[in-house]
C-alpha cells in the first residue's frame, strides 16, 4: 500500500542530509562543549555554527540564540522565566499581583504554562479570536494594565494555520515597554521570519517541524531581555539553560536552518500549490465542507476543513487504514475527549470541531499524492455519514 502523509503540523520526515550533518556528534565527535581541550572546542564550535544558523533564519544575533530541547521547553522558559524574574524584581517594588496576556488558541504548551502562572497567584487574560482565528490587535491593546509583565501570541497557529498580527501587536507591546513573546514553532522555516521587524522580545522555534530533529529548538531573547532559567546546573548557555547540549541534535537544527533559509521561496510555492490543489478538491467534492479560519492569512502548507455529518476521529483511523496520515488537531492532544479548543474558540460548535480535520502537506507531497487523497477522502467521508444516516435511522 502507497501510503500518504499529510500531517507536517505534527512532525516533519527528517531530511537525510540533515541526518548526515549530525551523524559525527553520534559517534566520533563526541566531545562535552564545556571542556575547554580539543573534543570539546570541536563540540563547542559545532555548537556556535549552528547558532548563527538559527539567529540568519530569524534575524537575530547568535549571542541571542538559547538552545532548547524544542518548542514546549522554549515556550515554558520564555513564559515563566519573564514572569519570574519580573516577580523577583516587584518584591522590591511592592507593585500588585503581576498580569500576562495571551489569547484563547494558543497551542497548549502556553496555555498550561500560563493556568501553572494563574496557580501561583498571576493574572492571565485570555483574549478572544474572531471566526478567522486571528486575534484583533486592539483586543491586545485593550488588555494591558499597569501590571501587565509579559504579552505571549503565537505568530501561526498549530491546527488552523492563520497568521496573527505580529507586527502590529510587537508595536503596541513596544510603547507599552512590556516584553513580547511570539511562539513561532509552525512558522520558522516555512515562512520569512524578522524578529527585529515582528518587533518581538522572545520568539520559540522547533526543528523538527522543519525537517530537523525531535529534541532540538530554541528561543530567542533579544539583549537587555531578562529572564529566569528554568533550569539550574552548570553555566550552558550563557546561563540561561543549564546541562550539556545535545550537540547532535542542535547541529541538525542548524543545518535544518541552512536548508529552510535557501530554499524557502520554492518550497513555499511549492506548498502552497499543493495545499490549495487538495483543498479546493475537497471543496467541491464534499457537501457543506468549509475552511476553518481565515482563508488567505495562513502559512502555505495548512488547511483544517470542517466536514458536517463525521466524527473526525473515527475518520482519521478510516483513513490511516485506507493509507492517508492526516489529523483531527494538534498532535499533542491526540485521543483528547473534548473538541478542539482552537475551534471552539474560535466559533464552532463542539459538534463542528469534532467534525474537523487538519491536513498539512509537506516539501516531499506530490501532485499524484494529493490527487490520490482526493479520491481516498470523499469516499471516507461518504461511509461514515451513511452509516451515521443508518443509525439515526435505527433509533428513529
Amino acid at each position: 500500500m502507497q501510503r500518504i502523509y499529510l500531517d507536517h503540523n505534527a512532525t516533519t520526515p527528517m531530511l537525510p542530509v540533515v541526518l548526515e550533518a549530525m551523524l559525527p556528534y553520534m559517534g566520533s565527535e563526541f566531545g562535552n562543549p564545556s571542556s575547554a581541550h580539543y573534543f570539546g572546542q570541536r563540540a563547542s564550535q559545532a555548537i556556535e555554527g549552528a547558532r548563527e544558523a538559527v539567529a540568519a533564519l530569524i534575524g537575530a544575533r547568535s549571542s541571542e540564540i538559547v538552545f532548547t530541547s524544542g518548542g514546549t521547553e522554549a515556550d515554558n522558559a520564555a513564559i515563566l522565566g519573564v514572569v519570574s524574574h519580573a516577580q523577583r524584581t516587584q518584591k522590591q517594588s511592592g507593585r500588585s499581583p503581576l498580569h500576562v496576556i495571551t489569547t484563547a488558541i494558543e497551542h497548549d504548551a502556553v496555555l498550561n504554562a500560563c493556568r501553572a502562572l494563574e496557580a501561583r497567584g498571576v493574572s492571565v487574560t485570555y483574549v478572544s479570536a474572531g471566526r478567522d482565528g486571528i486575534v484583533g490587535p486592539d483586543a491586545v491593546r485593550s488588555a494591558i494594565r499597569p501590571e501587565t509583565a509579559l504579552i505571549s501570541i503565537m505568530h501561526t497557529n498549530n491546527e488552523i494555520g492563520t497568521l496573527q498580527p505580529i507586527e502590529e501587536i510587537g508595536q503596541i507591546a513596544a510603547e507599552a515597554d512590556i516584553p513580547f513573546h511570539a511562539d513561532a514553532v509552525q512558522s520558522a522555516g516555512k515562512i520569512p521570519i524578522d524578529v527585529n521587524r515582528f518587533g518581538v522580545d522572545l520568539l520559540s522555534l522547533s526543528a523538527h517541524k522543519f525537517y530537523g530533529p525531535k529534541g532540538a529548538g530554541a528561543l530567542f531573547v533579544r539583549k537587555g531581555v531578562e529572564i529566569d532559567p528554568l533550569l539550574y546546573g552548570g553555566g550552558n548557555e550563557r546561563g540561561r539553560r543549564a546541562g550539556t547540549e545535545n550537540v547532535a541534535a542542535i547541529v541538525g537544527l542548524g543545518k535544518a536552518c541552512e536548508l529552510a533559509r535557501s530554499e524557502m521561496a520554492e518550497a513555499s510555492a511549492h506548498l502552497c500549490e499543493l495545499r490549495n490543489r487538495l483543498e479546493e478538491g475537497l471543496l467541491a467534492r464534499i457537501h457543506g465542507a468549509r475552511v476553518n479560519g481565515d482563508s488567505a492569512r495562513r502559512v502555505p502548507n495548512t488547511s483544517s476543513l470542517m466536514l458536517p455529518g463525521v466524527e473526525s476521529e473515527s475518520l482519521v483511523i478510516a483513513l490511516d487504514l485506507a493509507g492517508l496520515a492526516c489529523s483531527a488537531g494538534a498532535a499533542c492532544s491526540s485521543g483528547a475527549v473534548d473538541p478542539s479548543h482552537v475551534l471552539t474558540a474560535i466559533g464552532l460548535t463542539p459538534a463542528e470541531a469534532r467534525a474537523s480535520l487538519r491536513f498539512s502537506v509537506g516539501r516531499a507531497n506530490t501532485r499524484e499524492e494529493i490527487d490520490e487523497a482526493l479520491e481516498l477522502i470523499p469516499v471516507a467521508v461518504t461511509r461514515q455519514r451513511d452509516v451515521a444516516t443508518k443509525r439515526e435511522l435505527a433509533t428513529a
